[in-house]
Formats: structure tokens, sequence, C-alpha cells
């Protein structure tokens, strides 16, 4: 039996692939913000289901997140980076996070960078394993003068850069563990699925909760030994230039561990 964890599994793609591991065997550690939420989610998954609750808007939720997993399983073969902030609602304007991080580069990026690095002896120990972080076809570039984006501000650049972010930090992963028996990989799992975090933004949903979670699985569950791409749902893809660029990604791990030093002070 597999024990995968699940961030932002109680709405969404997070909870119907929560739904579908818990139904083919595997035991689910279900994450999300509010402990009522994640008591649904979890009885909706039925099979065997554990639970963490953590605002990942705030990083020391995430620390004690991180240490509440290591002091609990005595493994981790899959951990998917799911939980995130989309473009929000029409016209609405920047926001930080408990820690004075722009929120969007804070939720989706910066708390899954965290909680991975803290999390990687335990998934080393449990292999072979697996990251998949659930990134997006929408991508931006960072700029290091204003990566907090305090002036030029637009929610979707804002979401577009944290999910680059994502990638950036999954090519960089995947060649730390390179030999180590953990795989790094990233996608696009659809587009505009039909959830409360793009109804949110009044966007037409495109594609079902169900397709995002076939191409999610994917990753979960074949591919065997590949790592260190990112994949445009089933297919393998480019992303942005820079997460290409070595120099970029290593401004991007100085900047991120610069945060959260300063937040964990």
């Amino acid at each position: 039996m597999r024990t995968i964890l699940i961030t932002g599994a109680t709405d969404g793609l997070g909870r119907e692939l929560a739904r579908r591991l818990a139904a083919a065997g595997d035991r689910v550690i279900v994450h999300g913000r509010d402990p009522d939420r994640v008591h649904a989610a979890r009885e909706r998954a039925g099979g065997d289901t554990e639970g963490v609750v953590a605002d990942l808007a705030e990083l020391r939720q995430v620390e004690r997140m991180a240490a509440e997993v290591l002091d609990r399983f005595d493994r981790l073969d899959v951990l998917v980076n799911n939980a995130g902030v989309g473009g929000g609602k029409p016209f609405s304007g920047r926001q930080e996070s408990a820690d004075g991080i722009e929120l969007r580069f804070a939720v989706n990026y910066l708390a899954g960078y965290h909680l991975t690095r803290r999390l990687v002896p335990l998934l080393a120990a449990s292999a072979p394993a697996r990251v998949v972080n659930v990134a997006s076809v929408g991508q931006q570039a960072i700029d290091f003068a204003d990566p907090m984006l305090t002036t030029g501000y637009s929610r979707q650049r804002g979401y577009s850069q944290s999910k680059l972010a994502q990638i950036m930090f999954t090519f960089d992963l995947a060649e730390e563990l390179a030999g180590k028996g953990v795989t790094v990989n990233a996608l696009h799992p659809a587009t505009f699925m039909n959830t409360s975090m793009v109804r949110e933004a009044l966007v037409p949903p495109i594609s079902s909760v169900g397709q995002g979670a076939a191409a999610t699985l994917r990753l979960v569950d074949e591919l065997d030994g590949v790592t260190g791409r990112y994949f445009d749902q089933r297919r393998e893809s480019r992303a942005n230039a820079q997460a290409y660029d070595l120099e970029a990604r290593k401004r991007l791990r100085h900047l991120s561990n610069d945060l959260i030093r300063r937040a964990l002070a």
C-alpha cells in the first residue's frame, strides 16, 4: 500500500485525486486548511485516509505540517503539490500572505517548495517515490527586480509567475535527486477545469475535473523512472524559456530560501 499526500485535497482536482486513489487501495493523506472540510473530503473519499490541516499562506504552518507528517508517517511514496490560489475575482487587487509575501507566489509555489524540501528525506527513504507538481500552461517569467510584484501587478501575472516557479523547482529538484529513486515532474492537468477556482474568476469551464485527474494520475501511477519533465496534460511539453535558465533557477532558489528564513526566524 502506497502512502500519498495530496495538498489542497478538499475541493476540485485534489479531492477527486483523493477519491480515486483511496478507491484504488492507497492510503491517502488529505490536506486542507479547514478541519471540517478535511473531514468531509475524507468521508467522500472513503478507504484508508488520514488528514492534516495547515494554511499554506503561512510558512510557520507549512513547517508545522511537515513536522507532523514526518512524525506520524513512516513512509511517503507520493507527494502531490496541488494546492493553489487562482486568479481570484475579477478586478481584485494584489494580496499578501501572512508573511508579507505576494499571495500567489506564497501559496502556489513557496509553500510547496518548503514542504517538499522538508519531506525529501522521507521520500528518499521510501524510494521508489514521486513528487508531482500541479502547475499550469499559464506561465510568465519572474522579474527578479520585483518578484513580489509591487508595481504593475495583475492577477494573471501573479498566478503565471508562481506556476513557472513551480516548474523551475521541479527541474532543480529532479537534478538534485537523480539516482536516489525519487522522480519529480510537473504538469498542466487540464484547461479551465470546472472548479471553484475557475468559477470564482468567472471563466467558463472547458475541461472536467475528471480529465485533470486522469492526466495527474498518469504521473502518480505510470512513467517509472521519468523525471525532470513538464507535461501539458498527457503530452510532454516545453515550459517557458526561463525554466531552462540555470542562473534564473539559482536566483529563484536564493530568493525562496531567503523568504523562508525570514518567515521562520
